[in-house]
C-alpha cells in the first residue's frame, strides 16, 4: 500500500506493518492505525508514529529506555489483561515527545507511554498511576547520564 507521510513523503507499506490502537490515542479517539518509522540515524531510537488514516498527523516518539536506562514503566494487572500478558518484559514502550526549538527545550511524556504488544501489534496509551514519572519532562534533563541514571 502507498502512503503520503508528513515526515518522509510517500513510502510503501504492508498492512501487517501496521499498529493498532482499539481506543485511539488521547485527544485522538477516533485515530486507529499507524506506523512506527524510525528517523534516519537515530538508531531507532527517534520514531515518527504516523497515522494511515490522516497523512497530516504524525507524532515524534522515543524509546524512553534510550533518554532513563532506569525508566520503570508499571502497568495495572487489568492493563496487562488487555494485551494479554502477564510480564510487562514482553510490551514494548515509548514515549510522545513535543520537539520545540530549541530542541533541548523539547519535552517528553514519561507518564503516559505508549505501549505496544510486538506480537499482536496492538497498541494503547497508557496513563500509569505513579507519580514519579511526569507529562513533560524536558530533553535537557536528560542531557547528561549521571542525570539520565536517576530518572
Amino acid at each position: 500500500m502507498k502512503l503520503q507521510t508528513k515526515y518522509f513523503g510517500e513510502i510503501d507499506y504492508e498492512l501487517s506493518e501496521t499498529i493498532t490502537f482499539p481506543t485511539g490515542l488521547f485527544g485522538f479517539d477516533d485515530e486507529h492505525s499507524f506506523l512506527l518509522l524510525p528517523f534516519d540515524g537515530s538508531g531507532e531510537n527517534l520514531l515518527c508514529l504516523q497515522s494511515t488514516g490522516t497523512p497530516a498527523l504524525a507524532f515524534v516518539v522515543m524509546d524512553p529506555f534510550s533518554l532513563c536506562p532506569n525508566y520503570t514503566p508499571a502497568l495495572r494487572k487489568a492493563e496487562l489483561q488487555l494485551f494479554g500478558v502477564e510480564d510487562i518484559q514482553k510490551l514494548c514502550f515509548y514515549v510522545m515527545c513535543a520537539v520545540k526549538q530549541p530542541v533541548s527545550a523539547s519535552t517528553v511524556n514519561l507518564k503516559c507511554p505508549l505501549v505496544i504488544h510486538p506480537g499482536t501489534r496492538e497498541a494503547r496509551q497508557i496513563i500509569m498511576e505513579t507519580e514519579r514519572y511526569g507529562m513533560r519532562h524536558s530533553l535537557a534533563e536528560f542531557a547528561s547520564r549521571e542525570e539520565a541514571s536517576t530518572c
